[in-house]
């Protein structure tokens, strides 16, 4: 390998630690729905699945796909968060056999979880397993008081 060949190499190994770092840095963030989305409290721009999911109060909405292991551990972790506080609901949708419910609502990794309130408007999004603390904290102003 002459000169030229090592330098593709260590340019290759640099940009696939930036990507890593960056992924890494995302991590379980909890950010704000998606800009551009033009939502309007009438759940019918949802997926019927995730329409049907929506209840009386705030709803996580978990996306996930068969194999995936931390959707395990997100499942476990919001499962317990919904358990623990009123006004809070948590639904899983595996979507391996489903795709088109993954890209009507812009998700591109699993987990991802997004809240929704009863009306059907997205409150917040997270892309991997969530910081329950953090996530119950963000959430806090939407849920009834107890």
């Amino acid at each position: 390998m002459g000169l030229t060949g090592l330098w593709i190499l260590l340019g290759a190994l640099a940009a696939g630690l930036a990507v890593g770092i960056a992924l890494r840095l995302r991590e379980g963030k909890i950010r704000p729905p998606r800009p551009g989305k033009d939502i309007d409290a009438d759940p019918s721009h949802l997926p019927d699945r995730v329409a049907d999911a929506l209840g009386p109060a705030v709803t996580l909405v978990q996306i996930s796909t068969t194999f995936c292991s931390p959707c395990r551990h997100t499942h476990a972790r919001l499962a317990m968060l919904a358990e623990n506080n009123d006004g809070l609901r948590h639904v899983d949708l595996d979507v391996t056999h489903e795709p088109d419910i993954a890209h009507q609502l812009g998700v591109l990794r699993t987990p991802t979880t997004i809240a929704y309130d009863p009306d059907g408007t997205e409150l917040l999004r997270v892309g991997g397993v969530p910081d329950a603390d953090t996530l119950l904290d963000s959430l806090r102003p939407h849920l009834a008081p107890a």
